[in-house]
């Protein structure tokens, strides 16, 4: 974990940029329609994640925008609410803090999505936001919480690890 202010800076940019690009993966190969072929997700070309990575160098910046403003306080705040940091163990702790920020930050970000991808560069009406949105959050909801899970915290978090053992 990080140790000061700055790394804590770092790693917030760092894992909202390693979320986001696992989000847009996701998201690129749905758009690509390699969801849809036989073998689903397993026929995905490579140029997957080079568009994945054009989308991310800027909705890297709304997660980071967003999870410092209010979603990393919004998960503190859950896991303080429903653990004992004295008596639980830490790593419940601290998947419970992670569950509350995907729990508000998944929202916030499908109805960014929603209104940059859908309303202003597709064209769609603002009025078919609400369902745009609903259709946004189901399917982004369960990747961002196992993404959250089991690939960019545990890979942000042994990235500061081994930092912090260097140096």
């Amino acid at each position: 974990m990080p140790k000061n202010k700055l790394q804590g800076v770092v790693f917030g940019l760092l894992m909202s940029y390693v979320m986001a690009y696992g989000m847009e993966v996701y998201n690129v190969a749905i758009k690509q329609g390699f969801n849809l072929n036989p073998g689903g997700f397993s026929t995905m070309t490579n140029h997957v994640f080079l568009d994945a990575l054009i989308e991310t160098s800027y909705m890297g910046l709304f997660v980071f925008i967003t999870s410092s403003l209010y979603g990393n306080r919004v998960g503190a705040a859950f896991s303080a609410k429903h653990t004992n940091l004295e008596k639980d163990n830490p790593y419940f702790c601290r998947i419970m803090r992670q569950a509350g920020t995907v729990a508000v930050m998944c929202p916030t970000m499908s109805m960014i999505a929603s209104i940059l991808f859908n309303i202003i560069l597709a064209g769609q009406s603002f009025l078919s936001l609400p369902a745009v949105f609903t259709g946004t959050l189901i399917k982004n909801l369960p990747m961002a919480f196992f993404w959250n899970m089991f690939g960019a915290a545990p890979f942000c978090l042994l990235v500061f690890d081994l930092y912090n053992k260097r140096g």
